[in-house]
């Protein structure tokens, strides 16, 4: 399944400045597997030594926040929009 997936500012730096990127898979697990294959080293800035979302990483595929839903199970399917936002802390 090809997806879009939306890069934040923070992590250009792994993917040459693209702003989007094109992924693959049928479940966001499976795609951010191939992200990280095809831009060592983002992977881990998403998910901690454990394999889950970073606690201050929060992902979407569509409109749907994975915590809310089947986490890294959930399913994206052809053409799904997934971003990836760092939190924003201050006050």
């Amino acid at each position: 399944m090809s997806v879009s997936v939306r890069i934040p500012t923070i992590l250009r730096t792994y993917t040459g400045g693209a702003a989007e990127v094109a992924g693959e898979g049928g479940t966001l697990r499976e795609v951010l597997a191939k992200l990280d294959a095809d831009f060592p080293g983002i992977g881990a800035r998403i998910l901690d030594e454990s394999g889950k979302i970073r606690r201050f990483v929060n992902v979407y595929v569509g409109e749907e926040d994975v915590r809310f839903s089947a986490g890294l199970d959930t399913s994206t399917p052809e053409g799904a929009q997934i971003s990836v936002i760092p939190a924003v802390a201050g006050g």
